[in-house]
């Protein structure tokens, strides 16, 4: 419904795809510190142009609201914008305070823009904001516009959200996840909606939704859970390859690969057991005992790819380092188990292994970790999904065998992610937390870490914080080429600030029999309907 100032993924590839973005890719002048944007003709579905001033609102928008945007890293946009102004109609124009990698700053800055209507200023029902055109005037309409967010029923009918300069339109919400829609028809862009409505319907498990999808009448796009694949695909094969198709008769299989990582965060902030993920040890023990080519093989059908450090191993590129292809931490349990006994644990395989040397010299347990301290966690997961299911319990009986006792619990994917935040003090609780899926880089493309490990980062998700990662990942960002990216992935892959899970092909896409337009899966998780018909 809302697009992207610059849109990403074309026909399966990474990179900008220019034909949907809403601006010509940007030039730089003034020595690299003056971006100029120019806009496409673009229009509104209320009659109103798509402006640089629409570009506008959504930057003041961030500037004021930074704090609660999961974009924000702190120093970077909107931080490095000296000015933001709008000479003209059809043309933005922005300062930045030095100058930045081109690359990154079209992948991880601009892409993040989504220019928001003059109908979405608004401080109330019946009163005009000021945000578009005043950063000053921004906090009334974000509180409003807030508010109007959590009035699920009103969707569709709202006079706010309906404004939208996409290739569709809501018709009609659920809050449980049925939600369709239908084409706008006064969409600009190069290719208006071929069907007459488009519906999303929810699953609360995958295999749920595969019984609908076995019959064969209902759904027109789904998904193959792994443990359905009657055979695993050949190994060494590319994720993105399809293997046997039970659905043969009625879909065409389509793996969906997406551009990221996997991995789930642990707290470094929480009060008893921070102490223990800091010491890099804990961090190299924890991932020896993932056996990522076993779940791969067995569980994902090899379907997956093992995950060692930030940028993705699949598709293979110059910014994958020799560090990352080694794989500085494979399964194993001798390997865990002397990381733990060389630091002064007592291992107990099967048991509860204990510090037993506790202090800060060498061998001991390291700060904050007192005499009798046990390696158990608590470690919540997505429910839902058979694959990370079983993946969950191969890594619970591992850590089992050197001593770690991973107290394991399905939940449901949203309450999971609201509860591996960033946080501080008596509440910071939270232990350990599985999502399920890790990241896709988007809105920030470039595979750089400012979003997900720079000290005070929105999405930092456990508070990891090293002097040396922040400079490392600032030089990813003003530098271009190979060696700031394989200085940084080496420091990441070595370092193991989060642990590292396979990661499985995002979902084995089923595509009914003579849908056309459907070419494709797009590398960020995007999807274009609009594309789709019979």
């Amino acid at each position: 419904m809302y697009r992207t100032l610059y849109w990403f993924g074309d026909n399966g590839k990474t990179g900008v795809d220019d034909s949907l973005s809403l601006a010509n890719e940007p030039t730089y002048s003034n020595g690299g510190k003056t971006v100029t944007i120019t806009l496409k003709p673009y229009t509104w579905s209320n009659g109103e142009k798509l402006t640089a001033q629409d570009v506008l609102f959504w930057i003041n928008m961030d500037k004021a609201e930074k704090a609660n945007y999961a974009g924000y890293a702190p120093g970077q946009f909107p931080d490095n914008i000296v000015s933001a102004k709008a000479p003209n109609d059809t043309t933005v124009v922005l300062t930045t305070d030095k100058a930045y990698s081109q690359q990154w700053f079209l992948f991880n800055q601009l892409s993040q823009i989504t220019p928001m209507p003059a109908a979405w200023d608004m401080s109330s029902a019946t009163t005009k904001g000021d945000c578009a055109t005043n950063v000053s005037g921004c906090k009334a309409v974000f509180t409003y516009l807030t508010a109007q967010s959590k009035d699920l029923p009103g969707y569709a009918t709202s006079k706010i959200w309906s404004v939208v300069d996409g290739p569709w339109k809501l018709q009609s919400f659920n809050s449980d996840g049925h939600v369709t829609f239908v084409p706008n028809p006064t969409y600009s862009g190069p290719q208006k909606a071929q069907v007459k409505e488009f519906k999303m319907v929810p699953f609360t498990t995958d295999t749920a939704e595969f019984n609908v999808l076995r019959g064969g009448s209902t759904l027109d796009v789904g998904y193959i859970p792994t443990q359905d694949i009657a055979k695993a695909k050949p190994a060494n094969t590319s994720p993105a390859t399809p293997g046997p198709n039970p659905l043969s008769a009625n879909y065409e299989l389509l793996p969906w690969f997406l551009y990221g990582f996997n991995y789930f965060p642990i707290n470094y902030n929480n009060p008893t057991v921070g102490p223990i993920f800091k010491q890099l040890y804990i961090r190299q023990a924890l991932q020896s005992v993932v056996d990522q080519k076993g779940i791969i093989s067995s569980t994902a059908k090899n379907y997956g790819v093992e995950t060692t450090g930030p940028v993705p191993l699949f598709p293979d590129s110059p910014l994958v380092s020799q560090t990352e292809k080694n794989n500085p931490y494979p399964f194993s349990i001798a390997g865990a188990t002397k990381y733990l006994t060389d630091n002064g644990w007592k291992v107990v395989p099967g048991g509860v292994t204990t510090c037993v040397k506790p202090g800060t010299a060498s061998g001991d347990c390291g700060a904050g970790i007192a005499s009798g301290a046990k390696l158990t966690f608590a470690l919540p997961y997505a429910s839902g999904n058979a694959t990370i299911d079983t993946a969950m319990a191969s890594f619970k009986s591992n850590a089992a065998q050197v001593g770690i006792t991973l107290n394991l619990k399905p939940e449901p994917f949203n309450t999971v992610t609201g509860a591996t935040v960033p946080c501080s003090g008596k509440t910071c609780t939270w232990e350990m937390g599985n999502w399920g899926g890790g990241w896709v880089y988007a809105p920030d493309f470039y595979p750089t870490g400012e979003l997900l490990f720079a000290t005070g980062a929105g999405s930092n998700s456990g508070s990891y914080s090293n002097p040396q990662l922040d400079k490392l990942i600032a030089a990813t960002n003003t530098q271009s080429g190979t060696a700031v990216m394989q200085a940084y992935e080496d420091f990441m892959a070595k370092n193991v600030p989060v642990i590292y899970q396979p990661n499985y092909t995002y979902s084995l896409t089923e595509i009914a029999n003579g849908l056309k337009g459907y070419t494709s899966n797009n590398p960020y998780g995007y999807i274009t309907p609009e594309d789709w018909h019979y």
